[in-house]
């Protein structure tokens, strides 16, 4: 591949040459053939990229975080040597054509006329070469414990004054091919900047690899340069490629045409290609791009080309070293998966499609991972209603946007160990909103995602009554249960949109009983509509605050639903009571009301009202009772610990309606 190093003169054009090597003393002699066809097209193609990497001629902002940048239309230097080594012919390919004839010599191991290990272009060999299970990222199967003492060394390694030394120095303690190409990479992805400046006066930048080497900074020629001839000098045979990248600046479903927006690297290994991309394994630019940082990226070295071909597209489809091949327009409508998707093992997302049209207000996002991971969204441009749930290998999203229009949908994930990471993007959608659901309102409070799932189970929440997010109910009311797997104190609460519901008021809509390791959840809603049913832990032996778990929806369409509140229970309402009746907290006037509680470890108790009345305990375990409500505004139900104790105890109070 010819890259811009090698077009000093920009109107020059490289065909055929015949070098012939005389006897020794004498002087070689030139001579340059040109065949007019291939001067035309060799001369449209020296004029290099000057537009914004995704064949626009003029520069935009960019929005994306992945490098490219100045690639050339390239070409195939193929060499040939006579039996007597005296006569070698150079022919220069367009990029676009597979040379039958593809013979280097190298002072390294390999490539000779009569060897046994002949470069060749790729072919069928290659394209089933590499099956792909949705499980394995890279091309060649490697352990990357393996490379760790030689990545430490190729890290610390400082540039020399020569891209010689620099190789000879790494290839100290690389003895494979892929070892010295593992070196190459390595110490290109951590110590050549990406060029955020020279992005913008191409013209003015030299991309020979000894000026790479000097500055310490480049785009992706300049990357993909310094890669071919580092490899070149370490005997291994390395090809530039160039094509169109969904990199920096990509538009989700745009098209590609004109000039090519990238440049990256295959190497021969172990008789077959292989992909690597320099460029984006060193780092990524910020959104605005002007700063690049270090950030290194695995995932592209070696790649698998089943994943590669997600966001490069070369110039010659065999460098896709795929069967069958994906066609231009394919690639662009294809989705983009980011690198983190595949690094973090999820396997397929649906809709396929980077634009999706909603349907009745409505999208539905579903991504299949090998493991639990959790995940959030952002949906750029409007509000949305939102429903995401995680599954033991996914999520499910439901979106509802509250406008028409395009809006940028992106979804984040990171794995489920490791709190302490922070969320990556992987996915992104364009949400094309035609009209709006007018009747789903969901709750401020309602946090994502909603429902059980493996992280409220790991949380110590086990065997959920209600398996799903949502709960409905008519009557306004609704029961909940869980087997708790840790030694847990537990709390809820209710949250509408209702501003005249204050937050204690909400919390006494619930009703909590524990027993053993099993609490019980009482709800009665105090009007229609959606509310996020929220729960929160801790250890009991924890004097912090409570973390929150996870949260339900709960919908009651039902207008005629008004429930008051539960009775406020004390501190002295311990784990293990249970209150059967009364269970509302406002009690009616002049009425006589029956009690009946569970209550353990006391020696009495009685409700106090106008008069106290007591509570005796049945054969079934319960306290029973009953009082009257007349000449009343509060009512108690109290206890007595000891017998030998003079002081009672407020469990719980009810409100007497007025008269």
């Amino acid at each position: 591949m010819g890259t811009m190093e090698f077009q000093k003169d920009p109107s020059a054009v490289a065909l055929e040459m015949l070098l012939i090597v005389q006897p020794e003393k004498r002087k070689p002699v030139q001579r340059l053939q040109v065949d007019k066809q291939t001067e035309s097209h060799a001369s449209r193609q020296s004029q290099g990229f000057r537009g914004d990497g995704n064949g626009n001629n003029n520069l935009k902002q960019y929005q994306g975080n992945v490098l490219h940048g100045h690639a050339a239309q390239m070409q195939q230097a193929i060499t040939s040597c006579s039996a007597q080594g005296t006569h070698v012919t150079v022919e220069v390919h367009a990029r676009n054509s597979t040379p039958q004839l593809f013979k280097k010599l190298s002072f390294g191991k390999g490539f000779q006329e009569n060897g046994k290990h002949k470069p060749r272009p790729p072919g069928l060999k290659d394209q089933h070469a590499y099956p792909w299970d949705k499980s394995r990222l890279k091309s060649l199967p490697f352990d990357l414990k393996d490379f760790e003492k030689l990545d430490a060394y190729a890290t610390k390694v400082t540039a020399k004054s020569s891209v010689e030394d620099l190789v000879k120095t790494l290839l100290r303690v690389a003895r494979t091919d892929l070892e010295k190409v593992r070196a190459i990479w390595t110490w290109i992805c951590h110590h050549i900047e990406y060029d955020v400046v020279g992005f913008y006066n191409k013209d003015q930048q030299s991309f020979k690899p000894r000026d790479v080497l000097q500055s310490g900074k480049s785009i992706c020629e300049g990357y993909a340069g310094l890669f071919e001839q580092m490899c070149s000098i370490a005997g291994v045979q390395c090809m530039n490629l160039s094509g169109y990248s969904k990199g920096h600046g990509y538009r989700t479903g745009q098209t590609f045409t004109g000039e090519y927006d990238h440049a990256w690297n295959a190497v021969y290994l172990d008789g077959r290609w292989h992909l690597v991309d320099s460029t984006w394994g060193s780092g990524s630019i910020d959104e605005c791009f002007s700063k690049f940082t270090f950030r290194y990226n695995e995932f592209y070295f070696l790649t698998h080309p089943a994943l590669f071909i997600n966001n490069h597209f070369p110039d010659n489809s065999n460098w896709q070293l795929l069967k069958p091949t994906v066609t231009l327009k394919q690639f662009e409508s294809n989705m983009l998966y980011k690198s983190d998707f595949y690094k973090m093992g999820l396997l397929t997302a649906l809709p396929e499609t980077p634009v999706i049209q909603t349907v009745k207000g409505k999208v539905v996002v579903a991504v299949e991972s090998h493991s639990s991971m959790l995940f959030m969204f952002e949906l750029q441009g409007t509000k949305e209603y939102s429903l995401m749930t995680l599954k033991r290998n996914g999520m499910n999203l439901e979106l509802y946007p509250q406008k028409t229009g395009s809006h940028k949908l992106q979804i984040y994930a990171k794995p489920s160990k490791g709190s302490d990471e922070v969320y990556s993007c992987v996915l992104e959608y364009t949400l094309e909103c035609s009209s709006v659901e007018k009747n789903v309102s969901f709750p401020k409070e309602l946090h994502q995602p909603v429902g059980p799932s493996w992280f409220s189970e790991r949380q110590g929440f086990l065997k959920p009554s209600q398996k799903g997010p949502v709960i409905h109910t008519n009557d306004g009311r609704c029961d909940l249960s869980f087997i708790l797997s840790k030694d847990l104190s537990v709390l809820a609460s209710l949250h509408s949109d209702n501003i005249g519901l204050s937050e204690d008021t909400a919390r006494r809509h619930i009703l909590q009983v524990c027993e053993g390791n099993r609490v019980d959840f009482k709800i009665h809603l105090p009007h229609a509509g959606n509310f996020a049913f929220k729960i929160f832990a801790k250890k009991k032996s924890d004097p912090g605050n409570y973390n929150y778990v996870f949260n339900y929806l709960i919908c009651c369409p039902n207008t005629k639903v008004k429930w008051p509140v539960f009775p406020q229970n004390y501190s002295k309402w311990v784990e293990g009571y249970e209150l059967v009746e009364p269970l509302a907290g406002l009690l009616p006037a002049d009425r006589n009301i029956k009690f009946k509680l569970k209550l353990h470890s006391i020696a009495k108790a009685f409700v106090q009202c106008e008069k106290t009345c007591p509570l005796s305990i049945g054969k079934d375990g319960y306290w029973e009772g009953s009082c009257s409500t007349s000449g009343c505004t509060e009512v108690y139900v109290m206890v007595l610990e000891n017998a030998n104790h003079k002081f009672y105890s407020h469990i719980l109070k009810y409100e007497v309606e007025p008269q």
